[in-house]
């Protein structure tokens, strides 16, 4: 017989293992849901999958009900940081980055949903239009808190997007350079840590490489990380534009940078580094 909790996330038909829990066929998420909780909803159900364990099992290793998994795993509520936490530990997966993900989903999740609201025929609804005209100096209030609001999200998202970035590129990097050491996962606040990257530069068929990327048509702009903004950091200190450390992440001084040498070379001044760029900083002789 089908186990009461599994049949109550709608998600159809489910398959038994051994040890008799069971793999769901999700159901397809709300359609309004923002992106960043869809991906860490498919996250957590990729993790109950691999632990193959029913909602009532997972609600005993977890210490969450099985209705609050239903709701989670569903779209239907927001999982909190230590449900995320434990899902992670039945999963055999670090929780590193699907923490930052959550922390992400969370910010867009306090903003609403606009499947969220009350139907048109509620009483809430309806007594929505005259306690908007008496106080439409608290509207103006809670359109300013909500602008304030869409700001910091903003800013969140840029930080822990160049976090999971960061760790990305340093990963690259020992994987480039054999290193087989086992490091601990670096957690978002240490990834934020710039890592300052060596310039090998050599000189190969008339072109110049600092012996972290070989790439001449990778686009590169604001908030960009990794290998090849290490490259290219590299490169513009050897033509004469510093842009400050070679830290793989793209910011405010290699903009800067990278306009000063457009300009030197009679490029387009746009401040990204897109293919005639990387032609000059490739080819052409520090001016």
């Amino acid at each position: 017989m089908q186990n009461e909790a599994d049949r109550c996330t709608g998600a159809g038909p489910a398959v038994r293992n051994a040890v008799g829990g069971s793999v769901s066929r999700w159901k397809e998420l709300p359609a309004g849901l923002p992106a960043p909780v869809h991906q860490l909803i498919v996250r957590l159900r990729g993790l109950k999958d691999r632990s193959e364990l029913g909602t009532r099992q997972l609600s005993a290793r977890t210490g969450y009900s099985a209705k609050s998994w239903q709701r989670y795993l569903n779209g239907r509520a927001l999982p909190p940081r230590e449900a995320v936490e434990a899902m992670c530990r039945v999963g055999g997966d670090d929780p590193t980055r699907l923490l930052a993900l959550h922390e992400i989903a969370a910010q867009h999740w306090a903003e609403g949903r606009p499947d969220a609201t009350e139907p048109p025929g509620s009483p809430a609804a309806a007594q929505e239009p005259a306690r908007q005209e008496r106080q439409p100096h608290g509207r103006l209030l809670r359109t300013a808190v909500v602008a304030g609001a869409v700001v910091t999200v903003l800013s969140v998202s840029v930080a822990l997007l160049l976090a999971v970035r960061l760790t990305d590129a340093r990963a690259q990097l020992a994987r480039e350079r054999g290193d087989t050491v086992t490091t601990v996962p670096a957690t978002v606040t240490e990834s934020l840590v710039p890592v300052i990257y060596t310039c090998r530069l050599e000189r190969a068929d008339g072109r110049w490489y600092a012996g972290l990327s070989r790439t001449t048509d990778v686009l590169l702009s604001n908030t960009q990380v990794g290998l090849e903004v290490a490259e290219a950091q590299c490169l513009l200190r050897r033509a004469g534009t510093a842009p400050g450390d070679v830290d793989g992440v793209f910011g405010p001084k290699t903009r800067r940078a990278v306009e000063r040498m457009q300009k030197r070379n009679g490029l387009i001044v746009n401040g990204v580094i897109d293919p005639p760029t990387w032609q000059a900083l490739r080819e052409a002789d520090p001016k």
